[in-house]
């Protein structure tokens, strides 16, 4: 295994798995997803009229998705299809830390592109694990130490069984819980409904994507879909 499948010894020691917890929610697990499927050249760019229909209001779980502002939004962080730079196998998620985007490589050397924010917790782990859980509408469980510094948030504690599942929910409308070597590393891709964090460092959080994008996400990655975090630009390791 290449240096980048393994998990930071240093982030580990100086304690991943607290700062990671703000991340941590619910679990739950399906099998029946769709396998990526050979896409033809050449790429071709998105209309307006697609990516307003992309980015529009949605209906899904009983909750109503606000349409993103898309045009407030930089392009490039747009979900799309691309030339895959990541050499990965088909069906590997690939998140590409300091360029923030997100790639699901697909056969055919595409992969489908999404931009993403980066919280606090979402710097604290590389490596390569899998994705063992997904989740649509998380909770949200804050843990001791957030608690610690706001301590508005305790309503929502693990004791007190955390925040709703919803639009103000800080996981949005999906969850994905990274493992490896059968262990939780506490390190999600999640939804938010704040959509301006996109492309962004961010206070908290994991690897965050407008909930449009997760949900799409959602509906592509394989089960147990392997997963390689870089903190570096990609092909630095």
């Amino acid at each position: 295994m290449s240096e980048i499948g393994v998990l930071s010894r240093r982030a580990f020691l100086m304690g991943a798995a607290a700062t990671l917890a703000g991340c941590a929610t619910t679990q739950g697990g399906v099998k029946n997803v769709p396998v990526p499927q050979k896409v033809s050249y050449p790429i071709v760019p998105a209309t307006d009229e697609e990516l307003a229909a992309r980015y529009a209001a949605v209906e899904d779980g009983g909750h109503l998705i606000p349409a993103i502002p898309y045009k407030e939004i930089d392009p490039k962080y747009y979900r799309q299809r691309v030339k895959d730079p990541t050499g990965e196998a088909p069906g590997t998620v690939v998140v590409d830390t300091p360029g923030r985007f997100l790639y699901l490589v697909e056969p055919g050397g595409t992969a489908m592109r999404y931009g993403v924010g980066i919280g606090r917790d979402g710097f604290a782990w590389e490596g390569e694990g899998i994705i063992h859980w997904r989740q649509p509408w998380p909770r949200w469980k804050v843990p001791a130490d957030m608690i610690a510094r706001t301590p508005s948030l305790a309503r929502y504690s693990v004791e007190n069984g955390g925040m709703d599942p919803g639009i103000k929910n800080p996981l949005g409308a999906r969850a994905l819980y990274i493992f490896q070597d059968g262990k939780d590393t506490l390190y999600r891709l999640h939804g938010s409904p704040e959509w301006k964090s996109i492309g962004k460092a961010t206070s908290s959080g994991c690897v965050r994507l407008v909930n449009q994008d997760v949900i799409d996400l959602y509906k592509r990655v394989p089960y147990h879909a392997r997963i390689v975090v870089h903190q570096g630009p990609l092909g630095s390791v």
